[in-house]
Formats: structure tokens, C-alpha cells, sequence
């Protein structure tokens, strides 16, 4: 007993310095903001009023939150399902071992290694009114298309962005996935008359399903914190028309615009709690853990 008690005592020794850093910056902020939605924060005098379910009433009365709640809808469900299949597809080009694949790989994974900050704003030199891709599309069809002042057009520029800036490191993961796959499986697929097609569709895809369940999982929580891109675009408006309002961009308005973080706090657990149901269903309708069981 005595020495089984030492051993013990000795795990968790060595946990307490990762259990602390847990507790101090994860646990005790989750409770105190948990505790924080309920009051009224005045943030530069730090008073608190009990308001009780008043900040999520606000909320949801609010025009602004269902703007934020479309845009950032919309952009998941077409960024998510983009990104994904475009990584496949890239990821199975590559593993059918094409000539210069490293160059290729290289030079597709640039975008990844770039800051979000710097991508914004190259795609923002692109995209604005007088931008490069504006003056080619002037220049080759006579038509002057206004991006990101463009209440319709001003989210897909971001949308745009977030593909290229992701796709590369999603078309590695599945490029790692692909390489796991026992060719034994293709040969038995073949022997049985099925096509290039059909192997991919019959065993590619379902061989790469847990792969598929995290890029879609990481895609949608990615996209729902989507932050930086917007407030640079918008210069932290979330215009044209609220166009470019995101749940993220919604929460830093309200905290540091609105003075009025127990409201802010009250959304950041509306859309953790979202973020929890999408990334549930996605669990359920992929079941990753049954493919090959």
C-alpha cells in the first residue's frame, strides 16, 4: 500500500503544474463568465448588476444578432462543405502520384503559413474598388463589380479567403489519411470490376470518414469563431449593412463598443453552445468511430 499511495502521489505531482495552468486560465474563467452573463458589466468601472435573464432577452430582440447569426450560417454551410471537398480532391490528385507533387505541395502550402492578418489584407488590395481583380474584370468585360462595399458580395470575399488560406492544410490532413488506406483494398475493389470511381466512392471515401469528421469539425468550429478577417474587412463595423457581422465580431462590439460584457459574455455561450450542437449532429450523421468496424 505504501508504495502504490508513493505512486500516486508521485502522477500527480508531476500533473499539478498542467492541472493548475487548467484551472487558473480554463476552469475558473468558464465558471466567472458562466457567472458574468447573469449581471449587467460596466467595464470601465467594473460595476455589476444582477439582471438575470435580461442579457439573453436583448439578445434575441436584437436585429443585429440575426444578422450576425445569417452571415455566420451562411458561412459555414458553404466555406465548410468548399473547403472540404476541394482538400479531397487536391489530396487524391497528389497521392496519385503526379510529376512535380512536391513542388505542387510546396506551393499549396504557402498560403497556410501566411497570417490571417496578411491575408486580409492582400485579399482586400484585390478585392476593393479600385483592386486588382475589380480593374481586370473592368478591363475584360466592362463591368465594374464593387466587392467589399457590396452589401452581397462583401462575405464572399471572406468566404473566398478562408478557402484558400485553409484548403492546404485540410488537403495534408487527408493527404495522411489517403497514405493509410491498405492498397489490398483497391486491388480486392479492382478485381471485382470496380472503376477508378467506384473505388474512390466505395472505399476511399469511407476509409477516410474519421479523417473527414475532424476536417469538418475543425472547418465548422473555425468558421463559426471567424474574427479577424471580418473586423479587418469592415474596419470593425461588420458593414456594408451589417453584411460582414459575424457572432465573434458581434462579441467584441458588445464588450468593447457597447461597454457591456455580461451581454457579450451571454452570446459567447450561445455560440459555444451552438458550435456543441452542430459538432453533435456532425458526430451522429458521420458516425467516425462505426466506418471501419
Amino acid at each position: 500500500m505504501g508504495s502504490k499511495y508513493r505512486q500516486t502521489v508521485q502522477g500527480y505531482s508531476f500533473l499539478m503544474p498542467a492541472l493548475a495552468v487548467i484551472l487558473v486560465f480554463t476552469l475558473i474563467p468558464i465558471v466567472y463568465a458562466f457567472l458574468l452573463m447573469f449581471f449587467k458589466v460596466d467595464l470601465l468601472s467594473g460595476e455589476k448588476t444582477f439582471v438575470g435573464l435580461q442579457n439573453f432577452e436583448k439578445i434575441f430582440s436584437d436585429p443585429k444578432f440575426w444578422a450576425a447569426f445569417e452571415n455566420t450560417a451562411r458561412y459555414v454551410l458553404v466555406v465548410v462543405p468548399v473547403q472540404t471537398v476541394i482538400a479531397l480532391l487536391l489530396a487524391v490528385l497528389l497521392n496519385s502520384k503526379i510529376r512535380f507533387d512536391r513542388i505542387f505541395l510546396s506551393v499549396m502550402f504557402l498560403p497556410t503559413l501566411t497570417s490571417s492578418s496578411a491575408m486580409t489584407l492582400i485579399f482586400m488590395w484585390l478585392f476593393n474598388n479600385n483592386g486588382f481583380v475589380v480593374n481586370l474584370i473592368r478591363d475584360l468585360f466592362g463591368v465594374k463589380i464593387q466587392f467589399v462595399t457590396n452589401p452581397d458580395l462583401a462575405l464572399t470575399v471572406i468566404m473566398t479567403m478562408n478557402i484558400f488560406s485553409t484548403v492546404p492544410h485540410f488537403m495534408i490532413v487527408f493527404l495522411s489519411g489517403l497514405q493509410d488506406i491498405p492498397a489490398a483494398l483497391y486491388e480486392a475493389a479492382a478485381i471485382d470490376g470496380a472503376g477508378k470511381v467506384k473505388q474512390f466512392l466505395h472505399v476511399t471515401v469511407p476509409q477516410l470518414m474519421p479523417i473527414t469528421f475532424y476536417v469538418i469539425t475543425m472547418g465548422v468550429v473555425g468558421c463559426f469563431q471567424i474574427f479577424d478577417q471580418a473586423f479587418i474587412i469592415s474596419n470593425g463595423s461588420g458593414g456594408p449593412q451589417n453584411s460582414t457581422l459575424t457572432f465573434t465580431l458581434y462579441i467584441y462590439q458588445l464588450a468593447f463598443n457597447s461597454n457591456d460584457m455580461g451581454r457579450a459574455t451571454a452570446l459567447a455561450f450561445i455560440l459555444g453552445f451552438i458550435i456543441l450542437a452542430v459538432t453533435y449532429i456532425v458526430n451522429k450523421f458521420l458516425k467516425p468511430d462505426q466506418i471501419n468496424g
